[in-house]
């Protein structure tokens, strides 16, 4: 696959920034609940938990739906991609972060819709979420949007984790608080982590699909009864 000039990238650069207004600053994804009860506190605290977060839950959910998708554009295989949206949005285990990323990809796919037309795989999946037929997933909108504009697969897998990280560090910046300087000391150490996990991330098939540290779930799960709340999810 020929590399995507600069002008496509900043495309996707403008997809990944985490001020692209799709409602992921309303969700930490189980972050809060670990700040709300003190185990959160400063920077190594939150720097441990993305670790975590990465090397599970992005790693065997979003992550690997991303290259899984991927590889569905690349065969032609346009129903693999319902199939993904409906089996990653049933295996994740808290109704809230379930929610959340149905109400992320909604917003998603509209803003792409109004930035790039509704022809195309971005205006099917639309449709078929607002039909009902499927419930939207993030990482599968982003990955149709990539693979439309010849990014390849690790890059679209390293783009969506860095959309996902820097959403989270300015989260923590918000809530923890943590400094914006040791915010990006953080994003730096998860793009490095990312370039690590590709090559394990891509020797996994869909049956993995959904794996996660349990007390990452748990957290999420938690997250609905906490007293107060600075986050939806």
């Amino acid at each position: 696959m020929v590399a995507p000039d600069m002008a496509v990238l900043l495309q996707a650069f403008q997809v990944c920034d985490s001020t692209f207004p799709i409602g992921t600053f309303n969700h930490s994804f189980g972050m809060e609940t670990y700040t709300f009860e003190g185990t959160i506190r400063k920077a190594p605290d939150f720097d441990a938990w993305i670790e975590r977060y990465f090397g599970s839950q992005y790693r065997y959910g979003e992550g690997l739906a991303v290259v899984l998708a991927h590889r569905a554009l690349e065969a032609g295989q346009v129903e693999r991609l319902w199939e993904l949206d409906q089996e990653l949005t049933l295996s994740t285990m808290a109704a809230e972060t379930r929610t959340g990323t149905k109400l992320i990809a909604r917003q998603m796919l509209g803003l792409l819709q109004e930035l790039d037309g509704d022809d195309g795989l971005v205006g099917e999946y639309a449709r078929r979420v607002r039909k009902g037929t499927c419930y939207g997933s993030p990482a599968v909108a982003f990955s149709i949007f990539a693979h439309g504009r010849g990014i390849g697969e690790r890059d679209a897998y390293l783009m969506y984790g860095y959309s996902v990280a820097s959403t989270l560090v300015q989260n923590a910046v918000r809530s923890i608080p943590l400094g914006q300087r040791q915010g990006q000391v953080v994003l730096r150490r998860v793009i490095c982590q990312l370039e690590r996990l590709y090559p394990l991330t891509a020797r996994l098939d869909q049956s993995w699909l959904g794996a996660c540290e349990p007390g990452l779930e748990i957290a999420q799960m938690r997250h609905q009864t906490l007293e107060a709340r600075l986050f939806m999810s």
